[in-house]
């Protein structure tokens, strides 16, 4: 089989690794391939005869990739005969597209990791018809060559895109379309070129170069093992890091100046970084000429989130009951309960029938399974006193045919700590939607990954139209109290080539057209040439649009409002 194959087929489990280690000796050469992504940190692809079934037991939590889901939150609405540029002036971006600054993004480079581009719209052409558009990474599609560097995919550059265009039939050429469409929109906005004067069409970043990358789907035993229904488009976290390894290389091969704009996300893990893949991320984000942008996703009203805390108090043990609501029709679903240093939980779960577990203290690492006799349910709970990424205690929940009910999970300390309160908190995954709920949810801690890593430009978002803050948005700070979000752009019935949408990854596009812009002035122009994520976020404080009835930072505003000519106003020593 070759490497191609492995990396493509359904026979081969994805593995994220961090450590180098002698796979020669324990499996044949030919049962598996090494993606290398960064030192010693890459992704194994091994044949799933040869390796245990998939579990956090068999192959650590950290090593089994997320699904990645796209941040639009709603469907959206038909394209409008007049743009609306009400997001780009609320965001300083109109304004600074004109003298004398003039920054439209020339020169700089704007990457997307979505579900796609399509490349014949006009929005993505300079004004002889020739395409902004610098290549396309469609995952998807194995029939031709791919990126260099890479063994799956088709990579179709600017070249042949044009070729594609001069043709009757452009699609032929180039066969990599967005059937989505999410890509296409986001795209629009941070990059879109200006059509008819701005009455028609206009982007953010108008003037710069854009790659795209057309994620394939996650693999159909990920989704079994996670329970994702079957007609929601998902990503593998696999996919999406070698994405990054491959635009953030645009700052190298071409010379200049890259913004990232991550359009999907996911809402587990600790919610504080740690994993390879998001130390991977911040890695990134900290070299020059590359900004990673994150939308902070919209799980704020999701109820997908539940927060408390528990105490010993001598022998009599205080508790705190989870409880979760599950509809008709679910076939199963996750969820993950992280507790904190340096304590440890025990937990007992009742059916809505009233059956119940023992208590179960977990005093060493191991996987336990229950089966609910009068419901026909089963529960699989895999636990590591030290999860090795977060190193806080982890409980993985699966529940199997769970009957429609309210499922409880009794919380409360594993032993004798008088004195300590022990804070833990749990997720639920974004693909489950209204279908499986917290009847007790904290909208806070909400902010999907990448947004909740340190280094990556975190974004959460606001209604542009009467200036409130959006309710579904997804709110920080982070688990151990990182502040993020650092900033809140528009994002509600935002205008996009192919429509309103609404969402957090509205909000993250208009924030990498604003970032393509700064680019050109620092980069470019050269009055700032080695800036990266952390300066830029720097930038954009000092320029927030700040309301004087709050506080900043906090939870659902970070530093404030984008305001991209604040910030050059502060550069000014304008007020």
């Amino acid at each position: 089989m070759t490497e191609r194959e492995m990396v493509m087929s359904e026979d081969y489990v994805d593995i994220i690794s961090d450590v180098t280690e002698p796979w020669e000796i324990t499996y044949p050469k030919d049962s598996y391939f090494y993606q290398e992504v960064q030192g010693e940190f890459g992704i194994f692809y091994v044949d799933r005869n040869i390796v245990p079934p998939m579990s956090v037991s068999h192959y650590t939590y950290r090593a089994i990739p997320k699904l990645e889901s796209l941040l639009q939150d709603g469907p959206s609405m038909g394209p409008s005969t007049v743009f609306d540029p009400t997001a780009l002036s609320q965001s300083g971006i109109l304004q600074i597209q004109r003298p004398p600054l003039s920054l439209t993004g020339s020169g700089v480079v704007i990457g997307f990791i979505d579900s796609g581009i399509r490349f014949t719209e006009n929005v993505f052409r300079n004004a002889d018809g020739s395409s902004r558009i610098l290549s396309i990474w469609d995952q998807t599609i194995q029939t031709g060559q791919p990126p260099k560097g890479m063994v799956y995919g088709t990579e179709y550059t600017n070249d042949m895109i044009n070729r594609a265009l001069r043709t009757a039939d452009p699609r032929q050429y180039v066969p990599s379309w967005d059937e989505i469409g999410h890509g296409t929109a986001v795209a629009s906005v941070a990059a879109g070129s200006i059509l008819n004067g701005g009455t028609t069409f206009q982007g953010a970043a108008p003037n710069c170069q854009i790659v795209m990358v057309k994620c394939k789907q996650a693999k159909q035993y990920l989704r079994e093992y996670n329970f994702a229904p079957p007609d929601v488009p998902l990503y593998a976290e696999t996919d999406i890091i070698l994405a990054i390894r491959y635009l953030e290389e645009f700052a190298i091969a071409y010379r200049r100046p890259v913004v990232i704009c991550v359009g999907v996300g996911n809402n587990l893990g600790g919610h504080s970084g740690g994993s390879p893949g998001l130390n991977y991320v911040d890695k990134a984000s900290v070299r020059r000429s590359r900004i990673l942008i994150a939308s902070g996703g919209n799980e704020g009203n999701s109820a997908h989130h539940f927060s408390g805390s528990v105490r010993g108090d001598n022998n009599k043990n205080e508790y705190q009951n989870i409880e979760i609501q599950v509809k008709e029709g679910v076939d199963g679903f996750i969820g993950e309960l992280w507790g904190s240093l340096p304590n440890a939980l025990a937990v007992t779960v009742r059916s809505p029938g009233g059956e119940t577990t023992q208590r179960v203290d977990f005093r060493t690492n191991e996987s336990r399974r229950f089966t609910f006799i009068y419901e026909n349910s089963e529960l699989q709970v895999e636990h590591r006193q030290v999860e090795i990424s977060m190193g806080i205690e982890l409980f993985f929940f699966r529940f199997i045919s769970p009957t429609p009910g309210v499922w409880t999970i009794r919380v409360e300390s594993a032993f004798n700590m008088i004195g300590n309160r022990a804070p833990f908190n749990m997720w639920l995954p974004i693909f489950v939607e209204d279908r499986v709920v917290f009847l007790a949810p904290d909208p806070n801690i909400t902010l999907t990954s990448p947004a909740n890593t340190e280094e990556i430009v975190s974004v959460s978002t606001y209604n542009q139209n009467n200036g409130s803050f959006y309710g579904n948005s997804g709110r920080g700070y982070t688990r151990d109290n990182i502040i993020n979000p650092d900033i809140a752009a528009p994002g509600v019935d935002v205008d996009t080539i192919l429509g309103k949408m609404t969402g957090g990854s509205m909000a993250a596009a208009i924030t990498s057209g604003a970032a393509a812009q700064f680019m050109q002035w620092a980069v470019v122009e050269g009055n700032n040439r080695h800036v990266e994520s952390q300066e830029f976020r720097s930038y954009l404080i000092m320029g927030a649009t700040r309301s004087n009835d709050l506080t900043y930072p906090n939870r659902e505003w970070g530093y404030g409002k984008l305001n991209i000519a604040g910030t050059f106003n502060m550069l000014a020593g304008l007020s």
